[in-house]
C-alpha cells in the first residue's frame, strides 16, 4: 500500500464542477509548479511500512478527514474518456481491439474438444469516471479506512464494414459499471469513555465476584491470570502484576478500557487499488492491485511510482509472450513457443494460409490457431496490445504511471469473479488481469493525459483430447483521451454514437453474441 503524501501537497479536484473545468484547474495548478500533471500528483507517495506513523482517528476530526479524502492517482481519471485514433489515415476509426473466443455451436463439455468461435474487431469506447465526494468510510473497530471512491461507466461499440456500403457499422458489444477505490487512508480508532458507554453499556462487577477487588474501576475491564504465589497458593493477578511468572488460567476482560486498540493490531492493506465491476452477461468482478514501482537506479524514493518516457513494448520475436497473446499454451501455442517464437512484426508463417492435414500439422496445434493468425487484423488478432505500442510511435509521452490489477494474485489478498449459473455452467470466467497506463503526452506545447489499458479475461470451457482444461483468453485494449482532447471529427462520432437518444439500441454482443 502507498503512504499518503502531506495534505498541503495535494491537488483537490472535488470542489470543481464540470469535467472541462476540473481538467483546466488540475493542469493549471501543476503547470505553475513546472512539474507536469502526473509528476505533481504522485510526488511524495512512498510504500507504507509497519514502522511508519499511523494516524489516530478522533471523532471531531471526521469532517476534516472526509473533506480531505485521498484518491491517489485515481484523481487524474476524473472526466469522460473516449477512443483516440492516432492514425488519421485509417478509415476504421476504432482505436480499440478485442479478441473473443466462445464455444462453437453444438459443443458441450467433453464432446468434440477444440471447436471454438473466434472474433477480432476494432471498437470505439466511452469511459466516464466520477469522484465520489467525501469517499467511503469502512469501520473495523480499532481500524478505520477511508476509501477514495471513483465510479466508472463504460460503453463499447464494435466498428465493422458492411459489404456494399461506405458507412461503417457500430454495434454495442459491452457495457460495464463499477467503482475503483484508493485504499490508502487507514486510521487507528482507540476506545473512549464515550464509545465504551454508548456502544454497549457497562455492566459493573458483581459483588459476589471473588476477584472484584482486582477490577479497580468497578468494571470487568482487566484480564486476570492465575499464578502460584511464593507461598504456594493459587491466586489471580492483573497483567501489570504478572511479572513474567508462569500462569495457568486466563479470565478475559469483558469490558474495554479507555485507549483499548491503541497498541494494535494495525491494518496495512496489501494493495492500494481495488476495482469492482458488474457486466450484464452475469459476471461480477473484484480486482486488487497497485502501482508498479520504478526500480531504476538513481530514482528518489518519493518518485518511485513515476516512469519517465513512454511505456516499453516488445518488437519482433520478443513479442511472442503468452501472458499477452490471444493464443494460450493450452491451445497448443500455434506450434510455437517463447524460445521458438513467431515474429509478429513479420508476415504470418506460410502454413497459416495452407490446408492443414496430418502431414503438415501432425500435432493438430496449428489448425487450432490458424484462423487467429489469418485474421485481417493480424498481428493485433494474436497480440492485441501491439495496437497500443503502435498508437504511441508518433506520440511524445514524457512520463506515465503503471497500474497492474488481478482477480487472482500470486500471494496475499485475493479478488474474485462470480458468475450466474448459465455462465458458470458453459463459459466459466475464472480470471481477469488488467494493465493500465496513465500517461502525460505533450502536443503543441500542451500537456494532455492519455489512458491506455490491456484487459485479459480467461474463460474455461470444454477440454482437449487428453481431458485437460483449456484456457481461452478474451482480450481488450484501447487508447483513450478526455473528450475535450480529441479532434472535432472523433468527438463528433463519439457524441453521435454514445450521447444521442438510444432509439434503435441492439443487444450487447460481447462476448456471447455472434452475428
Amino acid at each position: 500500500m502507498l503512504k499518503r503524501k502531506n495534505a498541503e501537497d495535494e491537488i483537490n479536484l472535488s470542489q470543481v464542477n464540470s469535467d472541462e473545468n476540473k481538467n483546466k484547474v488540475f493542469l493549471g495548478a501543476v503547470q505553475e509548479a513546472n512539474e507536469g500533471v502526473l509528476a505533481s500528483l504522485m510526488k511524495g507517495y512512498t510504500k507504507l511500512q509497519i514502522e511508519d506513523p499511523i494516524r489516530p482517528f478522533h471523532e471531531n476530526d471526521l469532517q476534516n478527514i472526509v473533506n480531505n479524502v485521498d484518491y491517489g492517482v485515481l484523481e487524474a481519471l476524473q472526466g469522460t474518456w473516449v477512443s483516440y485514433n492516432s492514425d488519421k489515415d485509417r478509415k476504421m476509426i476504432g482505436s480499440g481491439i478485442h479478441t473473443t473466443i466462445m464455444p462453437s455451436p453444438g459443443t458441450n463439455a467433453g464432446t468434440i474438444p477444440g471447436k471454438y468461435s473466434f472474433d477480432c474487431q476494432e471498437y470505439i469506447e466511452k469511459l466516464t469516471f466520477d469522484l465520489v465526494p467525501g469517499g467511503v468510510r469502512n469501520r473495523g473497530g480499532a481500524n478505520e479506512q477511508f476509501c477514495g471512491a471513483v465510479k466508472y461507466d463504460q460503453s463499447i461499440k464494435s466498428v465493422t464494414t458492411v459489404e456494399g456500403q461506405d458507412a461503417l457499422q457500430y454495434t454495442p458489444i459491452h457495457e460495464e459499471t463499477g467503482m475503483y477505490l484508493w485504499l490508502s487512508d487507514v486510521f487507528n480508532y482507540a476506545a473512549t469513555e464515550k464509545t465504551i458507554s454508548e456502544d454497549r453499556g457497562i455492566h459493573p462487577v458483581s459483588p459476589l465476584n471473588p476477584n472484584k477487588d482486582l477490577y479497580k474501576s468497578g468494571y470487568q475491564d482487566e484480564t486476570l491470570f492465575l499464578i502460584v504465589n511464593d507461598l504456594g497458593q493459587k491466586e489471580y493477578v492483573t497483567q501489570e502484576n504478572l511479572n513474567g511468572r508462569k500462569y495457568y488460567e486466563i479470565i478475559a476482560a469483558k469490558e474495554l478500557k479507555v485507549g483499548a486498540g491503541q497498541t494494535g493490531q494495525y491494518f496495512i492493506p496489501d494493495y492500494s487499488i481495488s476495482r469492482s465491476g458488474v457486466i450484464p452477461h452475469g459476471s461480477t468482478i473484484t480486482l486488487l492491485g497497485d502501482l508498479v514501482r520504478n526500480n531504476a537506479a538513481g530514482i528518489e524514493d518519493d518518485k518511485k511510482f513515476l516512469f519517465i518516457g513512454p511505456p516499453p513494448f516488445p518488437e519482433g520475436d520478443a513479442a511472442w509472450r503468452y501472458d499477452h497473446l490471444s493464443i494460450s499454451r493450452t491451445m497448443g501455442g500455434a506450434g510455437a513457443s517463447e524460445s521458438n517464437p513467431i515474429n509478429l512484426d513479420a508476415p504470418p508463417p506460410a502454413w497459416v494460409f495452407e490446408k492443414l492435414n496430418d502431414v503438415n500439422d501432425p500435432g493438430e496445434n496449428k489448425i487450432y490457431t490458424q484462423r487467429i493468425l489469418a485474421d485481417p487484423l493480424y498481428p493485433y488478432s494474436v497480440r492485441p496490445d501491439l495496437r497500443i505500442r503502435d498508437s504511441n510511435k508518433d506520440s511524445n509521452i514524457i512520463n506515465y504511471v503503471f497500474i497492474q490489477m488481478s482477480s487472482k494474485n500470486k500471494t496475499g489478498a485475493q479478488g474474485g469473479i462470480l458468475n450466474i449459473p448459465f455462465v458458470n455452467r458453459f463459459v466459466p470466467t475464472v480470471e481477469m488481469n488488467t494493465n493500465m497506463w496513465i500517461e502525460t503526452v505533450v502536443e503543441d506545447g500542451k500537456e494532455i493525459l492519455q489512458l491506455q489499458y490491456e484487459q485479459i479475461i480467461f474463460f474455461e470451457f470444454d477440454f482437449g483430447d487428453d481431458g485437460g482444461t483449456t484456457s481461452w483468453p478474451h482480450i481488450q485494449v484501447n487508447t483513450l483521451r478526455k473528450i475535450e482532447d480529441v479532434s472535432d471529427d472523433q468527438r463528433r462520432l463519439i457524441e453521435e454514437q454514445f450521447f444521442s437518444d438510444k432509439k434503435n439500441a441492439s443487444a450487447s454482443g460481447c462476448p456471447y453474441h455472434k452475428e
